[in-house]
């Protein structure tokens, strides 16, 4: 299959061979894609080389798809988002986040509009916590794994914003009544359903939830660039 113009960003990008990359990118109507961008790297290399494949900025991509490598065949480059420091963090994060959830080749228009959204807040120095916080939601949501925040999974009560919860991962909210888990007040959940950023203690309540819920998802693995986003913020 030839396609040609796709909205795209690089998520990933290793050497292969001499001259080559490989890709993994996230574009609007197909998915995450393994890429190989041939002579691309080098003195010689094409295209604009490496730098126009870098991750954080919009690209239109041509490209073959075959199987479950296809080839890059020509790239437009948009400009770059200028992150740095925790912000630059913060995207490796959202990178390495996409790459270890999404599935190849599995489309979701939702998801590449949630990542340039995502981009663009932490370019524009929005506050980093719930712009993940936010990613992180629907991320979850657009893969099928969207999390119960605002009825009770036993009664299927409303949650309510005064009560205490325990969050019982791929099931939802039950009544906190000493049971141990992850605690999680009603205010934070409701807060994160309806897109309203929390106090801190609240922030702090739902990075401790999605931090769970996504490390039930990847089956108990650890995301190193989470740990070294968390080490930095930590040495401050």
């Amino acid at each position: 299959m030839r396609v040609q113009l796709q909205p795209a960003y690089v998520l990933h990008a290793r050497p292969w061979r001499e001259t080559s990359l490989l890709l993994e990118c996230l574009t609007r109507d197909h998915g995450r894609i393994g890429l190989v961008a041939r002579g691309v790297r080098g003195a010689r290399a094409r295209g604009g080389g490496r730098a126009a494949l870098e991750p954080f900025r919009l690209l239109a991509l041509d490209f073959l798809l075959r199987g479950e490598l296809g080839t890059l065949t020509a790239v437009e480059v948009g400009l770059p988002l200028p992150l740095s420091g925790d912000a630059l963090l913060a995207g490796l994060y959202l990178n390495e986040l996409t790459v270890r959830l999404s599935g190849r080749q599995d489309p979701h228009p939702a998801l590449f509009a949630a990542y340039g959204e995502a981009l663009v807040r932490l370019s524009a120095g929005a506050a980093l916590g719930w712009t993940l916080r936010r990613f992180e939601r629907d991320l979850l949501g657009t893969l099928g794994y969207a999390p119960q925040l605002e009825r009770e999974i036993d009664s299927g009560a409303p949650v309510l914003p005064e009560e205490a919860y325990v969050y019982l991962p791929e099931h939802g909210p039950q009544r906190w009544q000493g049971q141990p888990g992850v605690r999680v007040s009603g205010a934070a959940l409701l807060a994160l359903a309806a897109d309203r950023e929390p106090d801190a203690v609240a922030q702090a309540e739902l990075r401790r939830l999605l931090r769970s819920l996504i490390s039930t998802v990847l089956g108990g693995a650890e995301l190193r660039s989470r740990r070294v986003l968390g080490d930095a913020l930590r040495g401050r």
